[in-house]
């Protein structure tokens, strides 16, 4: 199968991270309206890769995606997977609250999850586009 699909999940995945950091640095400057519009870029961004991910996994039909790199690059390569993948999975709950929480108007317990799960969610996106970088790419 061609590279279509993880192509288009890497740029997913670095749109939300771009959005992200826009998001973050617009609500560090009070900027709300732009805050929400920037979040609001980055869920969907993360929505579209979640849809477009499961359905490239259904149509290879359980086929394996195997890494080539040898030596360092072959450790580094696993380390990034198995912190980005459970994170992946953690994190999707913890945005659905962080979103429902702003869209009832509760700031400060949005916040709350927010401190954490900003920088989780940043890590998840960047390396995303590594893991993509190093597969198809390096």
């Amino acid at each position: 199968m061609n590279i279509a699909f993880p192509t288009i999940n890497a740029c997913l995945n670095g749109f939300a991270g771009v959005m992200l950091l826009f998001g973050w640095r617009a609500i560090k400057a009070n900027q709300r309206e732009r805050h929400r519009r920037f979040m609001i870029a980055a869920v969907v961004s993360s929505a579209l890769f979640l849809c477009s991910y499961v359905t490239y996994h259904v149509l290879k039909e359980g086929v394996v995606t195997r890494y080539e790199g040898e030596g360092i690059l072959r450790l580094v390569y696993f380390s990034i997977l198995l912190t980005h993948t459970p994170l992946a999975v953690l994190i999707v709950p913890f945005v659905i609250r962080a979103v429902w929480l702003a869209l009832k108007g509760e700031y400060k317990r949005h916040a709350r999850i927010t401190r954490w799960l900003l920088p989780v969610w940043l890590y998840v996106s960047v390396t995303g586009v590594v893991i993509y970088l190093m597969l198809y790419i390096f």
